[in-house]
C-alpha cells in the first residue's frame, strides 16, 4: 500500500504578489527583447529568411521561449506588425486643424525609423498570402486613407474636383511608393520628394484663396501701409 502524501501546509505554492509581479516583468521583458529582436531581423533579412534561432541569438533569450511567447511564427511577425503599426499614428490634432505640413512632417520622420522599413518589407511578402497579417495591413492602409481624407477636408485642399477619398488614395499611394523607391535606392532624396508632396498637396480651394486675399486687401494693417497722393 502506497504511503499517502501530507497535506500542503496552508499556502503553501502559492505565490505572494511581490514574487507573482516579478515574474510577470521578467515575462514582459523576454517579450519585449523577442519582439525588438525579431523586428530588427525581419528588416535585415525579410521575413523568410529569418528563423527563431536566429531571433534566440539576437535577444538573448532561449528558442524556446518564443513559442511559449507567440506560439508560431505567424504569432510573432504579427505581434512585431501590430506593434510597429500602433507607433505609426496621425496626431488627431494636427488632422482635424488641417495642417498639411505637420501631418507630411511626422510621416517624414516616421519613414527614416526602421520600423517603417521593416513593415514596408514584410507588407511585400504579405501581399503574396491571405492571412491575418494581409488583413492587418488592410485595416491600417484604410485607416489611413480615413485620416488622409479628413485633413484633406480640413485644410479645404484643391482636390482638382475629385473626392476626397480618391483623393486620400491618390496620396497614400504616393507616400508608399517613395519610401519603398527610397528603400531600394537611398541615393534618392526622401525628404525633398516628401516636401514637393506637400506642396502640391498643400493648396487651397480656389473660393479659399479668393476669400483669403479679400481679407488681406480689407485688413487694416495693410490699409495704412498704403499711401495717398496728395
Amino acid at each position: 500500500m502506497s504511503a499517502r502524501r501530507a497535506p500542503a501546509a496552508p499556502g503553501h505554492g502559492a505565490l505572494s504578489p511581490e514574487r507573482k509581479r516579478r515574474i510577470d516583468e521578467i515575462g514582459d521583458e523576454s517579450r519585449r527583447r523577442i519582439l525588438d529582436a525579431a523586428e530588427e531581423l525581419f528588416a535585415e533579412r525579410g521575413y523568410e529568411r529569418t528563423s527563431f534561432v536566429d531571433i534566440a541569438e539576437r535577444s538573448g533569450i532561449s528558442r524556446g521561449s518564443i513559442p511559449w511567447h507567440f506560439a508560431n511564427k505567424e504569432g510573432l511577425v504579427l505581434a512585431v506588425v501590430e506593434r510597429a503599426l500602433a507607433r505609426r499614428t496621425m496626431e488627431s490634432h494636427s488632422v482635424e486643424n488641417g495642417d498639411v505640413g505637420a501631418v507630411l512632417e511626422d510621416i517624414k520622420q516616421w519613414m527614416h525609423q526602421p520600423t517603417a522599413s521593416m513593415l514596408y518589407t514584410l507588407l511585400t511578402q504579405a501581399l503574396s498570402a491571405e492571412g491575418e497579417i494581409r488583413n492587418r495591413f488592410v485595416d491600417f492602409h484604410r485607416q489611413g486613407r480615413a485620416n488622409l481624407a479628413a485633413l484633406l477636408k480640413a485644410a479645404h485642399t484643391d482636390r482638382r474636383g475629385a473626392e476626397p477619398d480618391v483623393f486620400a488614395a491618390v496620396i497614400n499611394g504616393a507616400l508608399l511608393g517613395l519610401h519603398l523607391q527610397w528603400t531600394v535606392d537611398p541615393s534618392i532624396d526622401l525628404d525633398a520628394a516628401l516636401d514637393t508632396l506637400a506642396r502640391l498637396i498643400d493648396r487651397r480651394e480656389p473660393s479659399v484663396r479668393r476669400r483669403r486675399a479679400t481679407r488681406e486687401a480689407a485688413s487694416p494693417s495693410r490699409s495704412r501701409g498704403k499711401r495717398t497722393s496728395s
